[in-house]
């Protein structure tokens, strides 16, 4: 498992400890990871994905993860949720 985002691609960064006596000793940065479900009310099923808190929050921001879907590219999206992108077109389809 990585530690990237699947949305918004953040990492790992490096940096360096630096003491008091200016002695610099390198270290990671660590993105704020949260292994989420996302779960889709028109489909009714939902997806696992290792998100940031500032990914989590854009979601629910434009108002859940079926909202986000339908405003966001597909090829800006993990493999997991264009998935998930097609089978909301195809039910909308199917409504329509």
């Amino acid at each position: 498992m990585s530690r990237r985002c699947a949305i918004t691609g953040k990492g790992v960064l490096t940096g360096n400890n630096v003491s008091h006596a200016h002695n610099k000793t390198r270290r990671r940065f660590l993105p704020n990871l949260q292994t989420t479900m996302l779960y889709s009310e028109t489909l009714s099923r939902g997806v696992r994905l290792n998100l940031s808190a500032r990914a989590i929050r854009t979601i629910e921001h434009k108002g859940g993860v079926d909202a986000f879907l339908r405003v966001t590219s597909a090829s800006k999206l993990p493999r997991e949720l264009r998935s998930m992108k097609r089978d909301l077109e195809k039910r909308a389809a199917e409504a329509a």
